[in-house]
């Protein structure tokens, strides 16, 4: 199932053993080399540092939140030494320029689209220039198009183009 980004934002962090919140999640943590939400930082009760919750942690997501064993399973980001590069890349797809491989500038990006099962991000929804959005609207753009992702923009294929219908003379 696809869920938009702003529906994992802000949510509870719920514990099958106490059956109460422990932590909310604020940010997700991105791989931008594939795409992935490896995670989500958390604040929970007391904690003045974040802590984060790894994707595999998660047991269930139900409409109050995400669902996990106990408080236990959100670490403090020292311990999690493979994560370290991601997570001070701190990549987020929200706001990047979108540009084909062309470089013909197609907007940027308002939203994206991640399969719960596997985390992996799987459209990312752009938003046009004014001029454009009049006769395109946002564009829903699939990660197999995606060619390269940098810094500050993601390049995409170029976009095929379809010519305005044309009624034959005399009709």
């Amino acid at each position: 199932m696809l869920r938009l980004s702003g529906t994992l934002l802000n949510r509870p962090v719920l514990s099958l053993r106490t059956g109460g919140l422990v932590a909310t999640t604020t940010n997700p943590i991105i791989n931008p080399d594939n795409l992935k939400i490896e995670g989500f930082y958390c604040f929970g009760g007391d904690d003045k540092v974040a802590r984060v919750l790894l994707y595999q942690d998660i047991r269930d997501i139900i409409p109050q939140g995400f669902v996990v064993d106990d408080y236990n399973v959100l670490a403090e980001t020292e311990e999690l030494v493979r994560l370290q590069k991601i997570m001070s890349i701190g990549f987020d797809p929200l706001g990047k320029q979108v540009v084909t491989v062309r470089k013909e500038k197609v907007g940027k990006v308002s939203d994206y689209a991640t399969e719960m099962e596997t985390m992996y991000i799987q459209k990312i929804y752009v938003s046009q220039s004014l001029l454009k959005s009049f006769t395109g609207g946002n564009l829903g753009i699939d990660r197999s198009q995606i060619h390269e992702i940098t810094p500050k923009k993601i390049i995409v294929q170029d976009l095929i183009k379809t010519a305005p219908a044309v009624t034959p003379a005399g009709v």
